[in-house]
């Protein structure tokens, strides 16, 4: 009886779907051919505004880019000092702009200080180290 009732179901339930008018075409019926799409400018008014958009995505792209750069030679710095054990990482701050790098921050001696600069200085791709450290001295 139950596998009776279910068939019934089922049969009902497909009728219903294939009977059923949606507005959407099956895919056995016909379309209505596609009205045309006009546009309001002219061609070269496309193209002049896609070139714009072109322009700034490029301006955009290479922003991103330097902005990458920037992060992963600060990164790398930052890094070289959490490993090492003469110098206090967390109280030194790493900016980068381009290849100048920016060491700021405090040192509790000068051999602290010394090692900050060269680990900045022999990082890849950097070229000149600002020093803006300043010593601290502990009593």
């Amino acid at each position: 009886m139950r596998t009776l009732l279910v068939a019934t179901l089922l049969i009902v339930a497909v009728f219903v779907i294939w009977a059923n008018p949606t507005g959407v075409p099956r895919f056995w019926e016909p379309r209505p051919p596609a009205a045309e799409v006009g546009t309001s400018g002219t061609v070269d008014k496309a193209r002049e505004r896609g070139a714009e958009l072109g322009e700034k995505a490029a301006v955009a792209g290479e922003k991103i880019k330097d902005a990458a750069h920037d992060a992963t030679i600060t990164s790398k710095i930052k890094a070289k000092m959490a490993l090492d054990d003469t110098v206090k990482a967390r109280a030194i701050d790493v900016s980068t702009d381009g290849s100048t790098v920016t060491v700021s921050g405090t040192v509790r001696s000068r051999v602290e200080h010394d090692r900050a600069l060269a680990l900045a200085r022999e990082t890849a791709g950097v070229t000149t180290v600002i020093d803006h450290l300043s010593m601290v001295i502990a009593r």
